[in-house]
């Protein structure tokens, strides 16, 4: 038994190694990759502050590209996260933060304030968008509890929030301004262009606090996956935890949305391309989650950024051309489960 713990641990150590050299080479690329090329030294160098420098390399990598890459990595290990939560405390193999609402209210609320407020200064957007995420969670939260939050009532409440969302955010479109609609648009296609170290320091601290959060309760989670029953028999408390995991995955999307926009499907894919790696144990799934949702992040801004030159196709775009496919597959596989 000791031995095969001990190889458990080792696996898991190489796949995150893997995960963590994978996301590294990806960032690596991020840096030199663009209109203003330069080679993987010159890069490293510069970031490091190795050298001389070069004045240029220094605002190219150090105000743009830097800073956009630690973004695109921080929201994709937030929405990973969030998802493997989620999945968790409703024991259902395709919810993800969208599913329960999540990014439709924090999407309806952003393009609320930019058809109402057409001057509001775009600083402001992921501060709406972060209260709409969570009023959204609220709602949906509230209409599932009946004597105690049922799982299967949070993810119909929470489909049933994103369609009534969708739809107004729609009718919000169909008569504004071809100017507020296009800004509307572009902000829920999800997207890291632009984003600076104001960023970065915004949703750093959201991750540093919650995801070792998340660790300490990693257990409990997997307790709650195997069923009410089972957990209080087993003496979780059961409600008080399952609201306080609710609320970790819930602030990790709504940071990652408020600052990126509506990016979909990692929260999906992540969690379950994670434990076809280390397995469904919480305690492993979360930091290679966490890495693999940072890597899919990258990976769609560096394609969206370099595909097209000089044109950009959003991350989340991306994203999308991966997870809906991905989506029907995990739906095809998991038919025959009740």
């Amino acid at each position: 038994m000791h031995i095969r713990t001990l190889l458990k641990s080792k696996l898991l150590l190489l796949v995150l190694l893997a995960l963590l050299g994978i996301n590294l080479a990806v960032l690596c690329l991020q840096m030199i990759s663009g209109d203003f090329p330069m080679t993987v030294g010159d890069a490293i160098k510069t970031v490091f502050g190795i050298g001389e420098g070069n004045s240029r390399y220094e605002l190219v990598i150090h105000r743009f590209r830097l800073p956009r890459a630690l973004v695109a990595f921080l929201v994709g290990a937030g929405l990973a996260v969030s998802g493997v939560i989620l999945q968790g405390i409703t024991r259902n193999p395709l919810a993800a933060p969208g599913v329960i609402g999540l990014n439709a209210g924090a999407a309806l609320m952003a393009v609320l304030a930019i058809v109402l407020v057409p001057d509001l200064p775009v600083v402001w957007l992921p501060f709406v968008a972060f209260g709409g995420a969570l009023l959204s969670a609220a709602v949906s939260y509230v209409l599932a509890w009946r004597q105690g939050l049922s799982p299967v009532r949070l993810v119909l409440v929470g489909v049933s929030i994103s369609a009534c969302a969708g739809a107004f955010v729609s009718f919000l479109l169909t008569f504004s301004s071809i100017r507020d609609a296009k800004k509307a648009m572009l902000w829920m296609s999800g997207s890291v262009y632009g984003r600076s170290w104001e960023h970065v320091w915004a949703l750093l601290p959201w991750l540093a606090v919650l995801f070792p959060l998340c660790m300490l309760l990693a257990k409990q989670l997997d307790v709650i996956r195997l069923g009410d029953e089972l957990a209080k028999g087993l003496g979780s408390r059961l409600e008080r935890t399952r609201f306080i995991l609710l609320l970790i995955s819930v602030s990790l999307a709504g940071a990652s949305v408020a600052v990126a926009g509506t990016i979909g499907f990692v929260g999906l894919m992540a969690p379950h391309m994670s434990r076809y790696l280390v397995g469904p144990s919480s305690r492993r799934l979360l930091p290679a989650a966490a890495l693999l949702g940072g890597l899919l992040v990258m990976l769609a801004d560096l394609l969206g950024r370099t595909l097209l030159k000089p044109s950009e196709i959003p991350c989340g775009i991306m994203i999308a051309f991966i997870g809906a496919p991905y989506m029907l597959y995990l739906l095809y596989t998991k038919r025959n489960l009740s």
